[in-house]
Parts: structure tokens; C-alpha cells; sequence
């Protein structure tokens, strides 16, 4: 019973971060109607960008660690400076293919996700050596019916649930939200309503970004080590986690990246080489079954 407690905290921990992910790949697709495959990216400039600003406060450090004001700062920067450049790519790389066939696009995040694994590995000051993450929490550890638990892997946890929560309000409950589901279906309408498409957009990009951080700051605390081809592994993982919950629900994208992350983990204690697998295994087996994903609908397209 403690082992399957254990691998079932594992398996929440890594889920989050899938679902933190998903949710930026879901809202793309969504709204814009493309696969963003550059998206797993950002998770990697989030945790690197991160690295980056904590060793700038690291002379705020008590005890070898920072106090918890100091590490919301790191992450709302982090946050901010990676919903930034998600907007940058958009309006560079992705408005100007708006209105061109969707291959085209698709072509055009590929070569993006390529531009940001390898274009840090120029730089002098990141090259292509992994680096070891910092402590932004304390670790301490708990016994819940005899499985280990870290304060890292909770804070993980609320952090992951307390803000998809947060996106699920804004999109559900509020005035930008209501301009999201507008643009989603249907631009044209949207804007001869007076809704500013592009401003839309630029935020369901912003707010991807800064989801993607926060998953990369999480994954990087679990595993204390970041490189610059850190997010497209877990791109992938998430581009399935997304695809498995029904790509365009964000309850699918959330639901999708926990069954992935406590599948991966459970198949993985059975043998190590299975875990990466699983999830393609699930999402054939789903899609068989439910082809728009668990919580995902078929839509007609009219001609």
C-alpha cells in the first residue's frame, strides 16, 4: 500500500507538470487553430530563465536557501519574461502565417522549436552543458501511511492545481475569457463585434508562456537539472497528455496530463524502458475508442 501511495505522489508530481504544459497547447489550438510545437520549448526557458535570476538573488540566500518572498519574485519574473517571449514568437513567427494553410504554420513551429533548443547552445554564457537547479524550496520530508512525502513535491502540487484553477476561472468567468471563447469560434464574427483578435491572441500566448514556466520551474525542482533541450521531450509528452484529455478542453488538458504522468510512473517502477511508451500506448487505445480524446467532441466541418 506505501509503495503504490509512493508512485501515485510520483506520478501527481510529474502529472502536474504535463497538465501545466498541456493547458498552453490546448488554449493554442483552441483559439488559433495550430499546434504550437515550439510550446515545450518555453518549459525550457522558464526553468533556465529561472536559473539565471535565482543566482542573481543568491546573495538573498539564509541558510542555503531563499526566503519564500525571494522565490515569488524569481518565479513571477520568470513568468513574466516567458509569456514575453511566447508573445514575441506569435507576433513574429506566427501572426503573419495566419491566413496561410495550417501546414505551413506547423512547418514554421518546428523550425522555431528547433531555433530555441539550439540558438542558447551558441551562447557563450548557456552552451549545450547540462546545469544543476537551484533550491527554491525547503525540502522536508513527511510519513503519510508509510510513504515519503516533500514539502516540494506539495508546493508542486498546489502550485499546479491553484493555477489551473485560476486559468479555468479566467477563461470560464471573465471578460478576456468570454473574448477567448469568442475568437475560438469564430474570428471573423469576433471581430466585427469589436473584439481585438490579435490583442486575444497575444494574451492566450502570454498566459501559454507563463503556464509553460511555471511547469518548467516545477519539473526543474523534481529533478534539479536543466539543459537546453529539456522541453522537447516533455513538449512531446505534453502535445500527448493534451491530445489523450481532448485537445481545445482545458478539463482534458488538466485530466489528460495527470493519467499520463501516473501511468508513466507506474509503468516505469515495472520496467524502466516502459515508461516513455505508455503514453502512446493510452492515446492509441483512447483515441480508438473516443477519436477526439476523453473530454473532447467531434466537430463537422461544413463545406
Amino acid at each position: 500500500m506505501a509503495t503504490i501511495l509512493q508512485y501515485l505522489v510520483y506520478g501527481l508530481q510529474l502529472g502536474s507538470v504535463y497538465a501545466l504544459l498541456a493547458l498552453g497547447y490546448t488554449m493554442v489550438y483552441g483559439i488559433v487553430g495550430m499546434i504550437n510545437f515550439a510550446h515545450g520549448d518555453f518549459l525550457m526557458i522558464g526553468a533556465m530563465g529561472t536559473y539565471f535570476i535565482a543566482k542573481l538573488f543568491e546573495g538573498q540566500r539564509i541558510d542555503g536557501t531563499y526566503p519564500m518572498l525571494i522565490v515569488g519574485v524569481i518565479i513571477l519574473i520568470a513568468m513574466l519574461g516567458t509569456g514575453g517571449i511566447a508573445v514575441g514568437t506569435e507576433a513574429i513567427a506566427y501572426r503573419p502565417l495566419r491566413n496561410k494553410p495550417r501546414m505551413i504554420a506547423l512547418i514554421t513551429a518546428v523550425g522555431v522549436s528547433m531555433f530555441l533548443e539550439n540558438f542558447p547552445r551558441a551562447l557563450p554564457f548557456i552552451g549545450p552543458n547540462p546545469r544543476s537547479f537551484p533550491t527554491l524550496f525547503t525540502p522536508t520530508s513527511f510519513l503519510v501511511l508509510g510513504a515519503s512525502i516533500t514539502s516540494t513535491q506539495i508546493i508542486m502540487i498546489l502550485l499546479a492545481a491553484i493555477t489551473m484553477a485560476a486559468l479555468y476561472f479566467v477563461v470560464n468567468r471573465t471578460k478576456i475569457g468570454g473574448q477567448m471563447r469568442a475568437v475560438s469560434m469564430d474570428k471573423d464574427a469576433a471581430s466585427l463585434m469589436g473584439i481585438n483578435v490579435n490583442r486575444v491572441i497575444s494574451i492566450t500566448f502570454f498566459i501559454g508562456g507563463a503556464l509553460a514556466a511555471v511547469s518548467g520551474i516545477c519539473y526543474a525542482s523534481a529533478y534539479p537539472q536543466v539543459d537546453v533541450y529539456m522541453g522537447s521531450w516533455l513538449g512531446n509528452m505534453s502535445f500527448v497528455a493534451a491530445v489523450l484529455g481532448g485537445i481545445g478542453d482545458i478539463r482534458g488538458a488538466m485530466l489528460g496530463g495527470f493519467i499520463l504522468g501516473i501511468a508513466q510512473i507506474f509503468a516505469t517502477a515495472i520496467n524502466s524502458t516502459f515508461g516513455y511508451a505508455v503514453g502512446f500506448i493510452i492515446l492509441i487505445i483512447i483515441l480508438l475508442v473516443k477519436p477526439a480524446g476523453i473530454m473532447g467532441k467531434l466537430v463537422v466541418e461544413k463545406v
